[in-house]
């Protein structure tokens, strides 16, 4: 039992004077890798689309729908909101701007004109009207990640 012992501690004292395997460049951490499980072809896609840009006009949120209750009321420009238009409220884009909205889960997108400030729940990025969150498949979702990309500014 004796010698036993004696080895585990010899091959204990002998790996911890092994330096690393990599000709001393240290311990490498490698980055995580994210991968989403609703992954398709078409999200990749988008994805290597955001990595080929250096665009400053591409970003990266969240975005929900609003329509039912805000119907024929006024927009914070002054419009009437119309969910059967595609329109879209977003904090700090002039009124005016046009959006391509992505569906990063689906691929599908539409364009969108901003009308209104919001939205007013904290990490979302943009609240589209019903008929553009019909236009990228998220009315059953209610919030998903898309990459919004300014095509036309006021």
């Amino acid at each position: 039992m004796g010698k036993k012992i004696a080895r585990v501690m010899a091959l204990l004292v002998v790996l911890c004077h092994v330096g690393p395997i990599q000709g001393g460049q240290g311990a490498q951490h490698a980055k995580p890798i994210y991968y989403s499980y609703q992954e398709s072809q078409s999200y990749l896609q988008v994805k290597n689309k955001i990595k080929e840009t250096s665009d400053t006009n591409v970003s990266i949120g969240k975005a929900s729908w609003y329509g039912p209750g805000f119907h024929g009321k006024l927009t914070a420009n002054g419009e009437i909101f119309d969910e059967n238009e595609l329109t879209a409220a977003h904090k700090e884009l002039p009124f005016g701007t046009k959006v391509l909205v992505t569906n990063l889960e689906n691929g599908e997108s539409t364009i969108v004109t901003i009308n209104d400030r919001g939205p007013y729940v904290k990490g979302r990025h943009i609240d589209l009207s019903r008929a553009a969150a019909k236009e990228v498949g998220m009315i059953d979702a209610g919030v998903v990640d898309v990459m919004m990309q300014i095509v036309a500014s006021k």
